[in-house]
């Protein structure tokens, strides 16, 4: 049987204070040991903006000794994703030794290699994914293409030759964008994205990264993903479910009930979370009865 690791893009969110975390939380409470308790992975967006750091990974590693199952997914430097040249075997070096304290410790779940809209399936393009997967050779990759010109047999087939997991993703769907999926390529692992839902925001020139991920999952969109993320837990040892509509903790919220739906566990829920989204709290009731399943209501 697979195991599914649920839990939320980034960690490190000023909005997030007073409904995902305590609004006084105090210094000895660090986010990674408190979101511990609740969800068993997170993605590490801050290696996307500037290269990791060595003694930083180590600190990330030391916060969750307390929850050995806790694994730190990592998104590829933007140098290699959007700017995609002027660089050398020096940064790829770098990046590699950065994250080194996760790899030794058994942490790491996937380096999170994620690609723009308009990054479509060219024959230079498939080239230069070919180049960074060996350059990255011997390490989890996972693979986010966001144009739906990707899917097809032939490239999945090429990402199963490298041993790179497809990231099947959640979207608006606009134009030619990458519908949701059920696209298992490594057997070792499979990963999901939800980006949210956010028409309106999505594509609009000058909305700010709160806006564009301002969104709530209803239990009914949940309910789809349910059913592909069990699916592809029939196809892989593992499965990485990472919620990406940040803004006011509602990638908490939505991880949160896809991991009561998918494993059936009783949930420990901040308060503060269940004080900001009604769905949570009036759902508990049932929990604390002993229905554990998020979606069954009186």
């Amino acid at each position: 049987m697979a195991k599914f690791y649920i839990g939320t893009a980034g960690w490190s969110y000023k909005d997030w204070e007073g409904i995902v975390y305590p609004a006084q939380k105090g210094r000895d409470l660090h986010a990674l040991y408190f979101l511990g308790r609740h969800i068993n992975i997170v993605e590490i967006n801050s290696t996307f903006y500037r290269p990791p750091i060595m003694r930083i990974a180590l600190s990330w590693v030391k916060k969750v000794e307390g929850f050995p199952d806790f694994l730190f997914a990592v998104k590829l430097h933007q140098l290699f994703t959007h700017n995609r040249k002027g660089f050398s075997q020096k940064e790829v070096d770098e990046f590699k030794q950065g994250i080194e304290p996760l790899v030794s410790a058994g942490r790491l779940a996937a380096i999170l290699l994620q690609f723009p809209w308009s990054f479509a399936n060219t024959i230079a393009n498939v080239n230069y994914l070919v180049k960074l997967f060996e350059l990255f050779a011997g390490l989890p990759l996972a693979l986010e293409v966001r144009h739906g010109s990707w899917e097809n047999e032939l490239f999945c087939e090429l990402l199963a030759e490298h041993k790179v997991g497809f990231v099947n993703i959640d979207q608006p769907l606009i134009n030619n964008s990458m519908a949701p999926s059920t696209i298992a390529t490594n057997p070792e692992f499979s990963y999901v994205r939800l980006h949210g839902r956010n028409y309106k925001d999505w594509f609009r020139e000058g909305a700010g990264r709160d806006a564009r991920y301002n969104y709530l999952y209803s239990k009914g969109e949940l309910e789809e993903w349910v059913d592909r993320i069990k699916n592809l837990g029939r196809k892989s040892g593992k499965v990485f479910v990472i919620t990406n509509n940040h803004y006011r903790g509602q990638a908490m919220a939505n991880a949160l009930q896809i991991q009561n739906r998918i494993t059936g566990e009783k949930l420990e829920v901040p308060e503060t979370l269940l004080a900001e989204y009604p769905v949570l709290k009036e759902l508990m009731i049932d929990i604390k009865k002993g229905q554990l399943d998020l979606f069954d209501e009186e």
